[in-house]
């Protein structure tokens, strides 16, 4: 209850009330919340630690790509988890969409401001400043003209610039903890305090241009984050537009009425027309054909009979159906994907980054440094004045720009340089872990396949040419195989389709038929597409989806590099197996639907191992996003190339390998210029302990190191 106090009455006014945005399933809750401020793996664990610890929270898990907490539990305090998240120093609020959305465009656009700001500052103060140290004997009134010009810029830069920073390490210290933001924020705060001190006394040190540069540098690296983190949001959100929002709900009385999807429970009666995606799970009241490459990634459309169980996202191919809704859209097969899919981001966000390593031993390095040099100073009996500078200068020549430039140069070049053979590198990290692998699962319809049905074995051309005038009458998968073996060429004018069985053209014995054996009038079933002429025996065309030329090569080639490879498909068993033997893959398993890919690679993930998946259809998203890294071929879908880490830009295979070499000549890189920046500090800080660096020295011995990084970066655009 809170108060509000009116010409000396008191008003009581109640508290917000949260109850609204808490699910209730069976015995267990769910309340979705909004995190704003998390930025690593670390606050991860802080937020969920923090929530979990409030009596009747069983389970707090934090999507740091979509900002979202899931909270489950029995019965779930809606406000104290809110008020809990506040206290450790992050915002929350009530998750919704479109909130959120604008939330990150407005994070978005405050990063690109400020780093706009600080980009304009550095040009501009580096220019001045450099006119001073290479100007050899400048006028001292014409030097100190231009340090303050610097700091007329630098100081409404740096404080404009250094927003997010400030903000993060001021939340931190009210929560009672230290990040990486703080001493960011000391050494920028610092910097041009000193430098307007040095100014106001007609010193000749300043370092306006180190506090300018040094927020730039660090705002290239967090508006690239961020950038990352919003492409990520993606696949989840593209994956639930996939639901349908209208549905024709069938009234007691037969009348047809469309509702909002979400307003069907459990027992409605919905009417789904040809081409209409099902919109909830239900069950079925009549005979149809279903496209389910949702759930198995097959192309080819399935017969489904009366009282069969389906899964909203099914897209109807056959006649209009009516089906009887047992789940409620929240509860869809969709709905689900999309939790599987928040789910496993969440588990690659806690993946912990070398820089991030290197960072937390290297931050309270630093701090303690300076400390150190400030007390020493001070003890030996130097003037106050001279031990802030030379501890000041500690912080400022430590900049961590080598440090900073120690992944990122590393992994342009490595991009680039796959970029060039085909694969596009979406996620800053995914080098790193891709490196790391140890373990690969192929998903099988549209990656070791093309994923379209093809005619594998060639009839004779005028039955060909004769059953493709047909064929080219409709937008059947199996019809469209046939038309593409046959070529360019005319389509019969008078062509009759059933839905679910066939084509038809003429009458008596000149009818022509292609579709199924039923269509077609016999009972062989050895081939899906049949052609008949009058009383002539049916043909059947062998259509099926044929493995790509390239996929054994890297199947063997990933073996010969230390991985073991397995498949996973939601195909029949028999087709599983000649794929998988084709591709020389010996352990695989059929009929696994998205939630069991996901399952599977959570367990080899939990005995250890380190996975990569390679998947194209929207049933792998989940697992793709769950894996220690993942790879979608360029046809896959839209949300499975959201959902991974990097895409095959051609038809070819063979560039996942080379990328697994890439990424491990990438690793070693990566440790070396962090050698190289360790180094660098080893030699700069007893100088700039001793007071024997000038901002020249500094300047200079900053360029060399992020040089010496960049430089070593460039050995891995050779080609071994």
């Amino acid at each position: 209850m809170g108060a509000l106090n009116m010409g000396g009455l008191d008003i009581s006014l109640p508290g917000e009330d949260f109850s609204s945005f808490i699910r209730r399933e069976a015995q267990t809750e769910t309340f979705e919340v909004a995190v704003s401020g998390a930025r690593c793996a670390g606050c991860i664990a802080k937020i969920e630690q923090g929530v979990k610890a409030l009596a009747g929270v069983a389970e707090a898990r934090l999507n740091l790509s979509t900002g979202k907490l899931n909270v489950r539990g029995p019965h779930l305090p809606a406000e104290a988890i809110l008020k809990r998240i506040e206290s450790l120093g992050y915002k929350a609020r009530p998750f919704e969409a479109a909130a959120s959305l604008d939330n990150d465009q407005a994070e978005g656009r405050t990063l690109l401001k400020c780093l706009a700001v600080s980009g304009f500052a550095t040009v501009f103060v580096m220019g001045l400043t450099d006119a001073i140290w290479y100007g050899a004997d400048l006028p001292p009134s014409l030097r100190q003209s231009f340090f303050w010009l610097a700091g007329t810029v630098a100081v409404p830069a740096a404080l404009y610039a250094g927003q997010p920073f400030f903000r993060s390490a001021l939340k931190g210290l009210a929560a009672r903890r230290t990040n990486m933001d703080l001493p960011i924020s000391l050494a920028l705060l610092l910097a041009l305090g000193l430098s307007l001190w040095q100014t106001a006394q007609n010193g000749v040190h300043t370092y306006f241009d180190a506090a300018v540069m040094l927020a730039f540098l660090l705002l290239v690296g967090r508006y690239l984050d961020f950038r990352l983190r919003d492409r990520a949001r993606g696949a989840a959100k593209h994956l639930l537009a996939l639901q349908s929002v209208l549905a024709r709900r069938v009234a007691p009385g037969g009348l047809i009425e469309t509702v909002a999807a979400a307003e069907l429970k459990p027992g409605d009666t919905v009417l789904v027309a040809t081409g209409d995606r099902i919109a909830a799970n239900g069950v079925l009241k009549s005979d149809t054909e279903l496209d389910v490459s949702l759930v198995t990634g097959e192309a080819a459309p399935r017969s489904f009979a009366a009282g069969a169980a389906v899964d909203a996202g099914a897209i109807v191919t056959g006649p209009a159906v009516t089906l009887k809704v047992s789940a409620s859209v929240d509860n869809s097969l969709i709905a689900d994907l999309a939790r599987l899919l928040e789910a496993g981001q969440q588990s690659r966000n806690a993946y912990v980054r070398l820089a991030d390593r290197a960072a937390r031993a290297y931050v309270p390095l630093v701090l303690s440094l300076s400390l150190m040099v400030l007390v020493g100073w001070l003890a030996v009996g130097a003037a106050f004045g001279i031990a802030v500078t030379n501890a000041i200068a500690v912080l400022i020549i430590t900049c961590p720009c080598a440090l900073g430039l120690a992944v990122p140069a590393v992994q342009i070049v490595a991009t680039g340089r796959l970029f060039g053979q085909g694969l596009f590198v979406k996620s800053g990290d995914a080098l790193e872990r891709l490196a790391e692998i140890d373990t690969a699962i192929f998903d099988k319809t549209g990656t070791l396949t093309w994923g379209t049905p093809r005619l594998s074995e060639t009839p004779p051309p005028e039955l060909l040419a004769r059953a493709a005038l047909l064929a080219r009458a409709s937008r059947h998968p199996l019809a469209k195989a046939l038309a593409d073996a046959a070529g360019p060429g005319p389509a019969a004018a008078d062509v009759r389709e059933t839905a679910g069985q066939g084509l038809e053209r003429g009458s008596g014995s000149d009818r022509e038929r292609l579709g199924s054996a039923a269509w077609c009038g016999i009972e062989q079933t050895g081939h899906a597409l049949w052609y008949r002429r009058g009383e002539e025996p049916a043909v059947g065309f062998a259509i099926e989806d044929v493995i790509r030329p390239d996929a054994a090569a890297l199947i063997a080639a990933l073996q010969r590099r230390g991985v073991w490879v397995e498949m996973l498909t939601g195909d029949i068993e028999s087709t599983a197996a000649r794929i998988a033997a084709g591709a020389g893959i010996s352990h695989w398993h059929a009929a696994v639907n998205p939630a069991g890919k996901a399952a599977y690679l959570k367990g080899l993930m939990a005995a250890g191992h380190k996975v990569l998946m390679v998947g194209d259809g929207i049933n792998d998203a989940a697992a793709m996003a769950l894996a220690h890294v993942s790879i979608a071929p360029g046809s896959a879908s839209d949300i499975s190339q959201r959902a991974s880490d990097m895409v095959l830009r051609g038809e070819s295979l063979l560039p996942i390998a080379d990328a697994l070499d890439v990424a491990r000549q990438a690793r070693r890189l990566m440790l070396q210029n962090f050698a190289l920046a360790a180094l660098y500090n080893l030699a700069a800080i007893p100088l700039a302990a001793l007071g024997l660096v000038t901002p020249l020295l500094a300047a200079a011995t900053m360029a060399a190191s992020s040089l010496l990084v960049t430089l070593n970066a460039l050995r891995l655009a050779r080609r071994s």
